[in-house]
């Protein structure tokens, strides 16, 4: 039904605008995933959003345990539309819940920080398979949490006399570098059929005007021709 309705509904958009879907889907991944970690500058989370959506990165973990996640659309220029954010600030170990259901799905824990046991980011062992990688909080970083739950930690190596980049400049190179790996490697890192069938209803239904009214009829339709 997925299959019908897409071709439905993309009657409705521009040719333009479909082939443009598909180009896009077509190098979209969740072999890879940025989780954000209390970030409270909308300006930084924002750019990440934006990194994400300009590298392939569809879902991003939100994790707001003291701070709000606000976007500044100035900066995210419409990125938003197009990902898939995951918010977790209900409960009170708001981390914790995130890292369990992200190792459900198959994900190893990856933090960004300089660590005893970190790896160089030209270093990172992408074959391992999936890997979730999580930027901490501005100031501080990483919580605890996150420390004593990483499987790996991942840095970037620096030669100047600052310790560490701002997390936006931080998420840009992380992705730009391993998403340039991964597009040389063997890895089957893109999305199935399925989750792209789901991504590319999504992007229809928040492209298209009107777009439940169109999607009820093409379904009334289909009841009487049963």
């Amino acid at each position: 039904m997925n299959k019908e309705l897409i071709n439905y509904l993309s009657e409705y958009i521009t040719p333009e605008r479909k082939e443009l879907f598909e180009k896009v889907l077509s190098s979209r991944t969740r072999y890879l995933t940025v989780v954000l970690e209390d970030i409270y500058q909308s300006q930084n989370a924002s750019a990440v959003l934006r990194s994400c959506d300009c590298f392939g990165i569809q879902d991003v973990h939100i994790i707001e345990n003291r701070n709000q996640f606000k976007v500044n659309p100035d900066v995210t220029l419409g990125s938003t539309k197009w990902l898939n954010l995951h918010h977790y600030r209900e409960k009170e170990q708001n981390t914790l819940d995130c890292i369990n259901h992200l190792r459900n799905q198959g994900y190893r824990i990856v933090a960004t920080s300089p660590h005893a046991n970190d790896t160089n980011l030209e270093d990172f062992d992408l074959g391992k398979g999936k890997a979730a990688l999580i930027f901490g909080t501005e100031l501080t970083g990483i919580s605890a949490v996150v420390e004593n739950n990483a499987d790996e930690f991942l840095k970037i190596p620096m030669f100047g006399f600052t310790e560490s980049f701002n997390i936006s400049v931080s998420a840009a190179i992380t992705l730009h570098h391993l998403n340039l790996r991964l597009r040389q490697s063997d890895i089957d890192y893109l999305l199935n059929d399925d989750d792209k069938g789901d991504i590319h209803l999504a992007w229809l239904r928040k492209t298209i005007k009107r777009a439940a009214l169109i999607e009820k009829k093409f379904r009334e339709d289909n009841m009487k021709a049963i």
